[in-house]
């Protein structure tokens, strides 16, 4: 493990040398001549502005909007930092947005808001969304961004997406889903246990549902223990998930002979005596990040069994957001998609498990320094460096966008 004095001298160094930050702005038409800059400002800039404003889809046409996400935060659940305020969540913004350009082509603007309330994030999303072609809600605190995404979605003719939920919603459920092939089970079948009952949990449950997961065979673990109907303190959000049919009350209560675990809680939550009494086969995902709920050696120790997954690169089967928002964006602005729908989140989650199962470029297995990389107990999703990922997952994203009536065009490679 790197020494932290270490790192963080050099993560300070890499953000501010040679220029700071970790984006900028570049130019895309010729402006080297004076006719150049007569067709791109005054005057010649006045076509496209009265295109525009006679039909505003014109902005598609004449401007960037089609290939621009907003990013915005208000900083109050920054990665495992919580609320570090706008300004200092700027660098995990920044590198959010250097994420979607360089694996999916994604021009993005990042805003950081200070407010107060709900209210005033969302005034500010609606007031600047025109320029942009879809927007990335990021490190907003539960219970607010459930707010926040839900009044967003119908205020606005855009895609809304709040990654921390959908995102690691959808690649937790393609690595679920291919463990549970890989543990010769079916998802209508198992029992779930999930540790944390914020954003990224609630999200996960959710989908797993739509892919056939009954809800009760849930079993959400807040702070105070499992989420049951007969607890008083629940928001709305929990109560959709209290399970109505349960004696379990604690977290060890629910892992007795559950079949998988979904941790988006805390790290050493999750014992080694609760993974011994988990069903046989059990799928393991321990996703707090940089400390796991349970670390996989710790989970192998006791179980040889065990499917395990983590939210780190240091070890096998890391759920990796970079699997998904990029690519889910490039699908959906490239058919103007007016929002991001359950169908093309499905349609992730199936083009990821499927691709996952697919022989593996010789190039990804190289970068990983191993001999053989192939679907199996360590590998169950694919890596973030697979060169298959841009041109699969956008087409499949697009077509369930295009299949479900959300989006403006038909683009002619993906016309029937």
């Amino acid at each position: 493990m790197q020494n932290e004095d270490d790192l963080k001298k050099r993560a300070l160094d890499y953000h501010e040398l040679p220029k700071p930050g970790k984006i900028g702005i570049e130019v895309t038409k010729s402006a080297a001549t004076q006719d150049d800059l007569t067709l791109a400002y005054s005057p010649g800039v006045a076509a496209p502005v009265r295109a525009i404003a006679n039909d505003e889809q014109d902005a598609y046409k004449y401007t960037n909007k089609g290939n621009l996400v907003l990013i915005v935060t208000d900083g109050t659940a920054v990665l495992g930092l919580g609320n570090t305020g706008a300004l200092a969540s700027k660098p995990v913004m920044e590198g959010k947005s250097l994420l979607f350009k360089i694996y999916a082509d994604v021009d993005v603007f990042d805003i950081e808001v200070k407010c107060d309330t709900p209210e005033e994030f969302i005034d500010t999303v609606v007031r600047i969304a025109p320029g942009f072609g879809g927007i990335n809600l990021e490190d907003i605190a539960a219970p607010h961004c459930f707010e926040i995404e839900n009044r967003l979605n119908k205020k606005l003719d855009i895609p809304v997406f709040h990654d921390d939920q959908h995102g690691t919603a959808v690649i937790t459920a393609a690595g679920m889903m291919n463990a549970l092939v890989l543990q010769n089970k079916k998802i209508e079948d198992v029992k779930v246990v999930c540790t944390g009952a914020g954003a990224a949990g609630i999200a996960c449950m959710k989908m797993l549902m739509h892919l056939g997961l009954p809800k009760t065979n849930i079993y959400m673990i807040d702070r105070k223990g499992v989420i049951t109907t007969d607890r008083t303190d629940l928001n709305e959000h929990k109560q959709e998930f209290a399970n109505p049919d349960t004696s379990k009350r604690t977290l060890e209560d629910a892992m007795a002979g559950a079949d998988a675990l979904v941790g988006v809680s805390g790290p050493g939550i999750v014992t080694p005596e609760m993974i011994k009494s988990m069903a046989e086969r059990p799928v393991v995902f321990a996703l707090s990040n940089p400390d796991p709920e349970i670390r996989p050696e710790e989970v192998k120790a006791v179980r040889d069994d065990a499917i395990v997954a983590t939210g780190r690169s240091d070890y096998p089967n890391q759920v990796n957001n970079v699997l998904g928002f990029p690519y889910i964006f490039r699908g959906a602005l490239d058919v103007q998609a007016t929002t991001i729908n359950y169908d093309m989140l499905i349609a992730c989650v199936e083009a990821l498990c499927e691709l996952t199962q697919q022989p593996v470029p010789a190039e990804v297995v190289k970068a990983y320094g191993v001999d053989s990389m192939e679907f199996g107990p360590e590998y169950i999703i694919p890596k973030p460096n697979d060169p298959r990922l841009i041109k699969i997952l956008p087409p499949a994203i697009s077509r369930a966008a295009i299949k479900s009536k959300v989006a403006r065009i038909i683009p002619t490679h993906l016309a029937d």
